[in-house]
């Protein structure tokens, strides 16, 4: 008999291929594994097949990758990107939704995530689908003469036959990025990925092959995949994520982006998640193939050269910032 707590818990999808994300997804599920033990819901990592949009790329991982995977309960299912695959690799994550069970709730991380935290505790409202705050104002950089944030983003709910103004935070000035309903797609959830995933590539589609007037100074790329999320979102029924879900991007869940930067900018719980949950002998024979994984965890570099540069500076610091520190010292291991 399935227990009650089973059936609460989302499908839980993740994106793995071959290079840096089979990696990243061995730590995710470590920590995972380790800080949510009593997670029960199903695990699955879609791996794009080398065909469609991926074609002439070596997408599959490798066996040792796989089997690791599948001894944390995971199960692998491959998918055809068929709309960005390698022109657009962020576009993965909407075409991946495709092979998850209809009608399911479903709980999306990018595989640069560590889970630190009770994940299974965590009251996700599946009628009311959010995503992760823990984002810049990268998107959009309104022109010197207009149009601005209000109007660019009211362009992209109209078109869309969506209504505006209830997404706007007005706690915040007009005109300030943060008034406007803007998501990092490093998590997100739903009730039904069938649809949810159908009209996020609809939308997304329409952006990219035919992008409204107002959007003519603006860069799509990498940014497509969140700007067209808070409209999927909105549509819903959606929004900001409350109170409930504050351990995500807090005590639950780290999007840390490249290791270099879990270093650089979280603190040492989280480094010692990371560090606990890939001790595994099993696990570190797999690791130590990836240069990050073995230079900063295994040879603690991590800890000795890259954590102390930014150990008695401010946070927080723009992630460019960051970046731009690490390759001038040799540490952007990615």
């Amino acid at each position: 008999m399935v227990s009650a707590r089973k059936k609460k818990q989302p499908n839980l999808l993740i994106i793995a291929q071959a290079g840096r994300l089979q990696y990243e997804a061995i730590i995710f599920l470590a920590s995972l594994r380790a800080s949510a033990p009593k997670w029960t819901g199903r695990i699955i990592v879609a791996e794009p097949r080398p065909e469609g949009a991926w074609a002439g790329h070596d997408t599959l991982m490798s066996e040792e990758c796989r089997q690791t995977i599948t001894d944390f309960g995971a199960e692998i299912l491959p998918f055809t990107a068929t709309h960005f695959g390698a022109s657009y690799p962020q576009g993965n994550k909407i075409e991946a939704l495709q092979i998850l069970p209809s009608d399911q709730p479903f709980l999306f991380f990018d595989t640069d995530t560590l889970i630190t935290g009770p994940l299974d505790q965590v009251k996700f409202d599946f009628a009311r689908p959010s995503a992760s705050m823990r984002r810049e104002g990268t998107w959009p950089l309104p022109p010197l003469y207009g149009p601005g944030y209000a109007d660019i983003w009211r362009s992209l709910y109209d078109r869309f036959g969506l209504e505006f103004d209830s997404s706007l935070d007005l706690s915040q000035p007009e005109e300030h990025w943060e008034r406007f309903l803007y998501f990092n797609a490093g998590w997100f959830f739903g009730a039904d990925p069938a649809e949810f995933g159908r009209r996020y590539l609809e939308w997304a589609l329409a952006l990219r092959d035919d992008p409204n007037d107002e959007l003519a100074c603006q860069a799509m790329d990498p940014w497509l995949d969140q700007v067209v999320l808070p409209l999927v979102i909105h549509s819903f029924g959606g929004g900001r994520p409350g109170p409930a879900l504050e351990g995500l991007d807090g005590n639950v869940t780290t999007h840390y982006r490249k290791l270099p930067l879990l270093y650089a900018r979280f603190d040492v719980n989280a480094i010692d998640v990371l560090e606990e949950a890939v001790a595994d002998k099993k696990i570190k024979r797999v690791l130590r193939e990836w240069e990050p994984a073995r230079k900063l965890v295994y040879q603690q570099k991590g800890r000795t050269k890259v954590q102390p540069i930014f150990a008695d500076r401010p946070q927080p610091v723009k992630e460019k910032v960051i970046r731009n520190q690490l390759k001038s010292r040799g540490w952007w291991l990615v």
